[in-house]
């Protein structure tokens, strides 16, 4: 059975040298798994070097283009590019009234060669479009271009996205490209009203970027397509982009086109993600005021089986059963919990186990636990550095792209990959994940970083578990509440061993 793919649409111009606009867009879309539409502003005469040529589509063909798209072909999601006139403009703000799906646009404003694309008044009916765009893909220059400001700083770039917010943009990624790398890295810029984030990936030394700037809007609008939250589909393309200009090649005699490799499966191209450019939260971006990098100890070549339990009781019971890793989840505040930690730090001691402690992680560095194991919502309020310096393990749960990209910011021991099934131990946010997702996790992951899944994973799930390659399995209720526990860990113990 062949199922349906996602539709998305490029309204954009078309680049008769294959690098960008329509061309590229619809390679993105390919990639993603997506059927691209096209609604085509301009054609171009161009090639490595130059643009000879530009002629605009005349308004009522692109409407034509439009009416015969959404009587049939409608788009999960739309990107916009090259729309070369104020004509065009109107046309496309019109259309886009009646259209409730997302809208990615990269603001087209001048080629790499610093051709002007938009005269005056067709860059006041942008501006006039500007707050029916779901998300704005500036680079350096065209945020300039849009508020009037300058930038050369991050302050400045920051400054210019709450601009970009304040004239009714939903959500802006202001690119980095052309500006200065940090520390080797090339930051990206993301806001909305409630959220923001920088994206940092290598700085890929090549002059051949010719389309990144499509690039990354179409693969961001693939995703969206596809179904990825905006905050995934920002991480995705960020990727994608960063291979493309990781294999781009030189084809005439000016900068070669990024290529397009297929969905990203590579580790050095998934960017960090950080909500602030400290040394605190971003050890890998910027170095430490001491000089000292911040690190994880490691916890080896496998984690194994790894129970979590809210209880003295339970660690009781399960530590001398033959596991090597259990993590201690208490989430109700007790006032003996110093003394609970103390105490299964010494049965952890004693029966040779990696004691994990969740959250806590004060009290884990007091008692000398072997690690600590924080959820998304607890990494900005730990003090990793401290952490780090008192020679602790650190696991961090993920759920998502976005979340695998914030875990990869940090460097942690081990990263939780979930929930890979439904469960009833705690309310989640995300659905399950499946076995699927956890093989593309894996395979993306797993080079650099220890990994165990977790959620709903019981006795006859783990097998398939266990053969995406994740090599751990983080249990809870298929041990606490089988019939009979110390057969569980055995079945488990087991299994893992058929799989080293």
């Amino acid at each position: 059975m062949h199922l349906t793919p996602p539709i998305a649409w490029t309204i954009a111009g078309s680049d008769s040298g294959g690098g960008a606009g329509i061309q590229s867009d619809l390679r993105s879309f390919h990639d993603f798994g997506v059927h691209g539409c096209t609604v085509i502003t301009a054609l171009t005469a161009q090639n490595s070097m130059t643009i000879s040529n530009i002629r605009a589509t005349d308004s009522e063909q692109i409407m034509a283009q439009i009416e015969a798209l959404d009587s049939d072909l409608a788009a999960q999601a739309i990107k916009l590019g090259m729309l070369a006139n104020s004509t065009i403009i109107r046309c496309i703000a019109s259309y886009l009234k009646s259209y409730s799906g997302f809208v990615v646009c990269d603001p087209v404003l001048q080629s790499s060669n610093n051709h002007s694309l938009l005269d005056s008044d067709a860059l006041q009916a942008f501006k006039q479009l500007l707050p029916r765009i779901d998300l704005l893909t500036p680079n350096i220059g065209e945020a300039e271009t849009l508020t009037g400001l300058t930038i050369t700083t991050t302050e400045q770039l920051t400054h210019a996205a709450q601009a970009l917010l304040a004239v009714g943009v939903r959500a802006v990624l202001i690119t980095g490209g052309h500006f200065k790398p940090i520390n080797n890295q090339r930051l990206d810029y993301y806001c909305d009203k409630d959220h923001s984030f920088w994206l940092a990936g290598e700085n890929i030394a090549t002059d051949h970027s010719h389309g990144s700037g499509c690039t990354l809007s179409s693969a961001i609008t693939a995703a969206i397509a596809k179904g990825y939250e905006l905050r995934d589909a920002l991480v995705l393309a960020k990727a994608y982009t960063s291979q493309g200009l990781r294999h781009s090649v030189q084809l005439g005699s000016g900068p070669g086109p990024v290529a397009h490799l297929g969905f990203p499966k590579q580790l050095e191209d998934l960017p960090h993600l950080t909500p602030h450019l400290t040394p605190h939260l971003t050890p890998h971006l910027i170095p430490k005021a001491d000089g000292l990098p911040l690190e994880f100890a490691s916890c080896g070549d496998e984690l194994g089986i790894y129970p979590v339990v809210d209880s003295i009781e339970w660690l009781e019971k399960l530590m001398p059963l033959g596991i090597t890793t259990i993590q201690l989840r208490i989430k109700n505040a007790d006032a003996n919990l110093s003394a609970i930690i103390a105490h299964a730090v010494l049965l952890a001691q004693r029966y040779r186990v990696r004691l994990f402690i969740n959250d806590h992680w004060q009290l884990a560095i007091e008692h000398s636990a072997y690690g600590v194991h924080l959820g998304q919502e607890d990494i900005e309020s730990a003090d990793l550095k401290a952490i780090s310096a008192a020679g602790l393990r650190l696991g961090i749960s993920t759920h998502s792209y976005y979340e695998i990209a914030r875990a990869h910011a940090i460097g942690p021991s081990y990263i939780a990959i979930g929930p890979i099934y439904a469960t009833n131990t705690k309310v989640m946010r995300f659905s399950e994940r499946g076995l699927e997702r956890l093989r593309q996790w894996v395979r993306l992951l797993k080079p650099r970083y220890l990994l165990t899944a977790i959620g709903g994973i019981n006795l006859e799930r783990a097998p398939g578990v266990l053969a995406t390659g994740v090599n751990s399995c983080a249990v809870v209720s298929a041990i606490t509440l089988a019939d009979d526990y110390q057969d569980a860990v055995r079945l488990f113990l087991q299994q893992q061993q058929n799989h080293l």
